[in-house]
């Protein structure tokens, strides 16, 4: 027996994940079949991953764990006997058990007869599995589903409780790559406009105008030089993908404070190099080196070409690459990979097209003291950003040193500043006298100053939706602090009943490190908050967030604020913020070493993503998920939505499947 129990755990041992990454060969689907009057069988399927296998639900004492099947005991269905297997397991003498043991592998399918004993039925509970190959067994892995039967002949299915929110976050993440890509174009047009680059376009042009009379070989040229600015920003973002790959790397580039610090001092340093300070080069030798390939002619040259207009211009767009990398390591994986390339799409368009069609040149304006201004105006654009790197380490870390008004009273004055130097009021070091302000740079000044006053209205109180991401809590504010959210009269929608009026079972754990939004008031600790609500007979709203997610603020200020999202918010559930990227440790009695990848849980942030890993198979901020009193899910999960409509949907939906599961 010591023998089997050791050798267990070395398999156990030995399912650690590589680098984060969740190892996970099983996936099951879940349907059903008729078989009579209110009489069904439900279907469970596992499609087993090549190499891999699962265990039959026969298996001798002492040996693996085997396959079963739990169905949960309610009024709308009666089980009929114990769960079956359909698929004929193989069996295989095993020398580490010392005995015949049966196993699946690709495929297995697994059966449970049920009577309905009204007209629709929600039948919910647990597969309980274990998988193996030839090297490592992951964990016993239970998998909770529903299955929704109606003598109507609808069905929903819920499989795997995890994974529909990263379906649904796939198609949020589909989307927010679009918007992304599209964002990364901007900021490629934006590198275009820069004094490093602008005056490269006509030098670039007149390159492929005389490298060849032939027009043909011209144009494959030029279209070799864009490909090649393409490629190389692309392979940048290709190189930070891979290496931000695996559960918790998002977390950890976003939130903490090396990285956070770093980027920082970069954005000031670029901010006070586009003032005029000083000049950003790289290495002589590296711009050289690209440059004396270029003379050589041919592919290489259009290729070497591209490479140096890549190197020269690096003074001026490494702060805009900077901060498309860091706004793309801290979400999906391929947003570096789709961001670099939109960059470089927009960069090299500009130069590709005025090479193929040069006289168009002609129509564009003269490189002037209008660059200088450019360069100035993203440098006080780089320094207001610089800020949310600060804020992101004092919100993590829990210094609460910057506060919502020092944050705004730094932006403000950046912007009145932009706008007087816009005016010719202030001058730096490489700009030319302002003899008359044009229509342009008119209405800009009205733009930069309308926004100076925008911020002034959040140090009284004014929510500023649009900007809720990048700025601190509202509760950091002095004004908000004296304002009581009691205040507010949000109407309640009569569609959905309350339970009573919000209130606490006990002090919240870590409340003196966290706050709930708007005055709602909640738990920190996963534990405190679903014994309260079983205490209180609610359902359990569980806010996966994180103090650097700028979704979980935009969700907060754009969709928990609204009246009726707040009402049901305070009087129907039972709200548990757990901070995954947190970085208070915990005392060492709470420590544990996780199944998911076998490191040990220190700190708040990580067992919360622990916590959110291992029972919804995804670590993405915010998630908010509405469950019973053992933390399964009453409804799919949701993520990031900003449409209010939607969001009271699912809370409503959330209730009426808490009723219909705990009503007598």
């Amino acid at each position: 027996m010591l023998k089997k129990i050791s050798y267990l755990m070395i398999l156990w041992l030995f399912a650690v994940p590589v680098r984060g990454q969740i190892w996970d060969p099983v996936s099951w689907d879940f349907s059903y079949e008729k078989t009579g009057n209110r009489q069904y069988e439900l279907i469970f399927t596992a499609t087993i991953e090549e190499g891999s296998h699962i265990y039959s639900m026969d298996i001798p004492a002492g040996g693996p764990i085997p396959t079963s099947i739990r169905i949960d005991t309610l009024k709308d269905y009666t089980p009929e006997g114990p769960a079956y297997e359909v698929t004929r397991p193989e069996e295989v003498f095993d020398e580490a058990f010392g005995f015949k043991i049966k196993s699946f592998s690709k495929k297995a399918e697994f059966r449970q007869k049920v009577t309905l004993t009204a007209s629709s039925a929600t039948v919910t509970g647990v597969v309980n599995f274990m998988a193996c190959n030839n090297v490592t067994c992951s964990p016993p892995k239970d998998v909770e589903f529903e299955i929704r039967i109606s003598e109507s002949g609808t069905t929903q299915v819920t499989a795997e409780k995890g994974k529909p929110a990263a379906e649904s976050n796939l198609s949020q993440s589909r989307r927010g790559l679009f918007g992304f890509f599209l964002l990364s174009m901007l900021g490629g047009f934006a590198g275009i406009l820069t004094p490093c680059v602008f005056p490269m376009i006509p030098l670039t042009v007149a390159f492929f105008s005389r490298q060849s009379e032939n027009r043909k070989k011209s144009v494959f040229n030029a279209s070799v030089f864009g490909l090649s600015i393409i490629l190389i920003y692309g392979f940048l973002g290709i190189i930070v993908s891979l290496t931000s790959a695996g559960a918790g790397f998002a977390n950890t580039i976003s939130a903490h404070w090396i990285p956070n610090t770093i980027f920082f001092l970069l954005f000031v340093i670029f901010a006070v190099s586009f003032f005029g300070a000083f000049e950003i080069v790289l290495p002589n030798k590296w711009v050289s080196g690209a440059d004396a390939k270029v003379d050589k002619g041919g592919i290489f040259s259009s290729f070497f070409m591209g490479l140096t207009t890549v190197i020269v211009s690096f003074s001026c767009t490494g702060p805009i690459v900077g901060a498309l990398l860091v706004e793309a390591a801290s979400g999906d994986v391929l947003r570096p990979t789709i961001g670099m390339f939109g960059f470089g799409l927009a960069f090299a368009l500009p130069f590709t097209l005025f090479a193929l069609f040069p006289s168009v040149l002609n129509k564009l304006p003269k490189s002037g003291s209008w660059l200088n201004s450019i360069k100035v105006v993203l440098g006080f654009i780089m320094l207001a950003f610089s800020m949310k790197f600060l804020e992101t380490i004092d919100s993590v870390y829990s210094f609460d040193l910057i506060s919502r008004d020092l944050y705004l009273a730094v932006w403000i004055v950046l912007a009145f500043l932009l706008g007087l130097y816009l005016m010719g009021k202030i001058k730096f070091r490489h700009d030319s006298d302002l003899k008359h302000i044009g229509t342009f740079r008119l209405f800009l000044i009205v733009a930069v100053f309308v926004f100076g006053v925008y911020l002034i209205t959040g140090l009284f109180g004014a929510p500023l939706k649009g900007l809720s991401a990048l700025l601190p809590s509202q509760e950091t504010s002095w004004y908000t602090r004296r304002q009581s959210i009691s205040e507010k009269t949000p109407v309640f929608s009569p569609s959905v009943q309350p339970f009573g009026t919000s209130a606490l079972c006990s002090e919240p754990k870590f409340g003196d490190l966290f706050k709930m939004p708007l005055g709602l008031t909640g738990y920190f600790d996963y534990r405190q908050g679903i014994a309260c609500a079983k205490e209180m007979g609610k359902p359990a709203l569980i806010d996966f967030k994180g103090h650097a997610c700028a979704n979980c603020k935009v969700m907060e200020a754009k969709v928990w604020s609204d009246p009726e999202v707040f009402k049901r918010l305070s009087e129907n559930f039972v709200i548990i913020a757990l901070y995954a990227d947190d970085r208070t440790q915990l005392p060492e009695n709470e420590w544990y070493v996780s199944e998911i990848d076998g490191k040990q849980k220190k700190t708040i942030g990580k067992q919360n993503e622990d916590l959110e890993i291992s029972r919804y198979k995804t670590n993405t901020l915010p998630l908010y998920v509405i469950t019973d009193f053992n933390g399964i899910p009453l409804v799919e999960p949701m993520p990031t939505n900003y449409n209010v409509e939607a969001y009271k949907e699912w809370l409503d939906e959330g209730v009426e499947a808490f009723k219909s599961r705990y009503s007598k």
